[in-house]
């Protein structure tokens, strides 16, 4: 063996093509995609090599035909074109943001999420919580918000997945080679890496601080993988949960209290600190230590402060979803952050319980950012309602629609999930710069513009781009498996692109029931092998490695699928990854989604097919309970709620079948007398497209965000209200409020009597409280009223504020109001007091709440 040395060649731009570099670094790419033809045009061949990572392509491209290219007025007229609409995107003033909001343009917004799914180039993403993230940075830079996300970067990231020949699978961590990604190490004014320190009991770790650029935001990552820490360390940031739980909880320090640190050393002083979901719940302490320094005021007074700039959003729908650490290792990390925050190692501890002191349930990191941050909200409509039930014993005696839990309903982003081959459709047929827009649902009755035949020739294009994709991937699983080459070989003759394609793709937890629609192998087998309606079924998904639920359906469906009945009809794909969901969400024709209502928070796949004119078969849960119209797609069962699971996956099951059999492949090949086109079909794909790409898009999720949360926090913390000596004030009312408030009693004026009232007719409420030394200016008396159900329950309450109309001495006050009920029915009422004080974020956030009683 002979020795030799190493030379690195670098190719390099011509300055009249120069831009090339900062495009490629910059995200803005992987939603602009006709700006990738740039690189294919120079080498087709090895932009597809590189799987179009175009830092990686500038790395390794033919010096000549960089020099040629520069010459070629062709390339140059559209090189000119693309990095005049990149600098006009980057550069403009012009922002939904500043139109709306100029006087907040200098408030950032801080959000923490443990994972990103920005591109498949990029694997620091699980899953729908890092995808959801990811667009939301996008949506984000396109309304130009003051918007500054952190997270962390993880060297080995999420793993690549392996079917093998039995159906079990193999995880492999490849790792990312960062030098051929769009990450930039972050310097500081003198050119040196940007290194934020964190202490951890004993050692400080060492965090190097990475950016992706994104359109106009900037994504900071930190990374523990560094010489200056120790080899244990270094292993920190490696993987995306990864790990026990000593790593997990060292993971979700780094991200908030080092997310926090790296805040201040870059000198970004946010006004909004938004969680989303409680891997980055430490955020809140670090709020509430910052308000302690800068203002020198006490734990209480800061923990007032920090409520008033944070927002934290849960994504999980279980208890089990959320992160529950042992007391122990809370102690090992925060023995000494009681101190610093000036509070007792059982307040600390209480911050994470639902229960005070029930230190057997662990510190929960959603309870502890539910506690501090002032709004929080659930992922869906449905979701919000699930969540308030899950945390309903943080706000003990509030009726259960006040807990103040809300919700804003995710989106996807449109322009990274629209498929490019319909991109350029709706862009021929939709008014001009439709694209800014996407959060308006009036732009989008435009998709009605579009001829049938260009829409289903659309359509087709994609579908078989997916049929070749499915083949390639069964080719490589085959090969890999060792298979015999006649097997091999029938994989070319698999997939019809004119049969009925029917798409389930996502995580395989077991609450997703990916192998709901085999539960009667006899019904299923006949729907798949009618030779006069073909239907074929596409899976694809990832279980965490330490899912084993999840994996044995994998290979249940892997088994399935080589089942001689289902051979050709039923496929299960491998390592499903952004790329792969691209081709599944524009190219099946339906989308099969049934998890177990009410389990599924949002999810987002449904919507990206949605967008792509796929149509959606869905359980009512999530985004689909309030987005289906009965226009758009098909509903599986109805919102029965149920306590067996055997019952709900016949009842589901059965549905899928009957709505499969009866209406969507009747429907699917009900071609019009003399045509090959199938206008029926055409139209509902035509009302998904509008319904869902109108309505479920991060645009409008991230401008629901900015009138529901980040605008009024944003008015709230920077008003001379939250100034530090009202601040003080209000701790000191709530002090005095909280001794004094069991004095208060209620006593109805007509003994609660049965009224019969004509619908629509005002009815005159009354009643009398006694206020045991609390002044009137500092509580509120309300009707509280909603329909009697069977059981004889209040539903759907609403209050109605009523007036104090009478001071009858001795802290005994009179206070009425009239209401009228528009709908006919039984109908319970009662009165509550509620505290009442402009520093309140929410009425029922101390937990204070008297009801009449006996």
């Amino acid at each position: 063996m002979y020795l030799f040395g190493k030379i690195t060649v670098k190719p390099q731009l011509p300055e009249r093509i120069s831009e090339l570099s900062n495009l490629a670094t910059n995200l803005w790419w992987s939603w602009n995609t006709y700006s990738l033809r740039l690189y294919d045009y120079i080498d087709s061949n090895l932009f597809a090599k590189v799987n179009k990572n175009p830092i990686k392509f500038l790395s390794l491209i033919n010096q000549e035909r960089l020099v040629e290219v520069s010459k070629d007025e062709e390339f140059l007229k559209d090189y000119d074109m693309v990095i005049d609409n990149f600098k006009n995107y980057l550069y403009t003033d012009n922002t939904y943001f500043n139109k709306h909001f100029p006087q907040f343009k200098n408030n950032y917004i801080a959000y923490f999420s443990a994972e990103f799914g920005l591109d498949e180039i990029l694997p620091i993403y699980a899953g729908g919580l890092g995808i959801l993230s990811g667009d939301h940075c996008k949506s984000a830079s396109d309304l130009g918000l003051p918007f500054v996300p952190v997270g962390l970067l993880y060297k080995q990231g999420y793993f690549n997945q392996f079917i093998n020949a039995d159906g079990s699978e193999v995880f492999d961590y490849a790792p990312n080679i960062i030098e051929e990604l769009p990450i930039l190490p972050v310097k500081d004014e003198s050119g040196n890496d940007v290194i934020v320190p964190v202490e951890f009991p004993g050692r400080i770790i060492y965090l190097k601080v990475w950016s992706i650029n994104v359109g106009r935001v900037t994504l900071y990552l930190l990374d523990s993988d560094i010489d200056l820490n120790s080899s244990l360390d270094r292993q920190l940031t490696l993987k995306l949960y990864g790990g026990n739980q000593d790593m997990r909880i060292s993971q979700e320090i780094i991200l908030g209290i080092g997310g926090m640190t790296l805040l201040k050393m870059l000198h970004i002083d946010a006004t909004i600190y938004h969680m989303n979901e409680g891997h980055s719940s430490f955020v809140t302490l670090e709020v509430i230590k910052k308000f302690m320094q800068e203002k020198h005021v006490s734990f209480e007074v800061a923990k007032k402060m920090a409520s008033a700039c944070t927002i934290f959003t849960t994504h999980t729908p279980v208890p089990a979803g959320n992160d529950i650490f042992p007391i122990d290792l809370i102690d090992k990390y925060f023995t000494s952050y009681c101190a610093e925050l000036g509070i007792s190692r059982s307040d600390f501890l209480n911050l994470g319980m639902k229960k005070e002191n029930a230190l057997g349930d662990g510190f929960n990191m959603a309870v502890l950012a539910l506690k501090i941050a002032g709004c929080k909200n659930g992922v869906s409509k449905l979701h919000g309602g699930v969540s308030r039930e899950l945390f309903k014993e943080l706000w003990p005696n509030t009726a259960i629609e006040d807990v103040p839990i809300t919700y804003v309903t995710n989106g996807v982003h449109t322009c990274t999930w629209l498929a490019p081959t319909l991109k350029e459709l709706y862009n021929a047929y939709m008014r001009p710069f439709w694209q800014e827009s996407t959060f308006d649902s009036e732009v989008w009755n435009d998709i009605d513009n579009i001829p049938d035949q260009a829409l289903w020739d659309a359509h087709m294009v994609q579908k078989k781009k997916l049929v070749e994709l499915v083949r390639k991937n069964i080719r490589t699983q085959k090969i890999r498996n060792g298979c015999q080459a006649d097997e091999i070989a029938e994989i070319d003759k698999m997939l019809n692109p004119n049969a009925l394609t029917i798409g389930f793709a996502r995580r395989f937890a077991t609450y997703k029931r990916a192998d709901l629609i085999f539960r009667d192998m006899e019904r299923i087998t006949k729907i798949l092998n009618d030779p006069q309606k073909p239907v074929q079924i596409i899976f694809a998904g990832k279980p965490h490695p330490a899912d084993i639920q999840g994996q044995d359906l994998v290979k249940k469906i892997y088994e399935i699928s080589q089942m001689p009945q289902f051979k050709g009809k039923v496929f299960i794909l491998e390592n499903y990854n952004m790329y792969v969901s691209r081709y599944l969400v524009s190219g099946v024709d339906v989308w099969l989604n049934n998890p177990r209502r009410p389990l599924e928070a949002s999810g987002t796949s449904g919507e990206k097919a949605g967008l792509n004119g796929v149509i959606n078969f869905s359980i009512l849960d999530g985004w689909w309970d309030e987005g289906y119209n009965g226009e758009n797609g098909w509903a599986i069962g109805d919102n029965t709620e149920y306590t067996n699971y055997e019952l709900q996956d016949a009842a589901d099951s059965q549905s899928i079948y009957n709505v499969l059999e009866n209406e969507i492949i009747p429907l699917y090949y009900a071609k019009d007398p003399g045509s090959s086109l199938n206008t029926k079909w055409i139209k509902k794909m035509k009302n998904s497209i509008k319904s869902v790409g109108g309505v479920y898009n991060t645009g409008r999720m991230i401008v629901d965000y900015l009138d529901k949360l980040y605008i009024p926090q944003m008015e709230r913390i920077t008003s001379n209200q939250y100034e530090q000596e009202k601040v003080e004030e209000f701790v000191n009312w709530e002090h005095t409020l909280k001794e004094k408030w069991n004095n208060i009693r209620l006593f109805p004026t007509n003994n609660l009597e049965e009224l019969v009232v004509k619908a629509g007719n005002q009815i005159n409420m009354c009643c009398k409280v006694h206020l045991g030394g609390i002044s009137p200016e500092s509580i509120k008396v309300e009707v509280y009223s909603g329909k009697l159900d069977d059981t004889g329950k209040m539903s759907d309450g609403k209050s109605y504020e009523m007036q104090l109309t009478n001071d009858l001495g001795n802290d005994d006050y009179e206070y009425s109001t009239s209401m009228a009920l528009n709908h006919g029915g039984n109908y319970g009422y009662t009165f509550r007091v509620l505290p009442k004080n402009d520093l309140l974020i929410n009425e029922n956030d101390l937990s204070l709440c008297t009801w009449l009683s006996n």
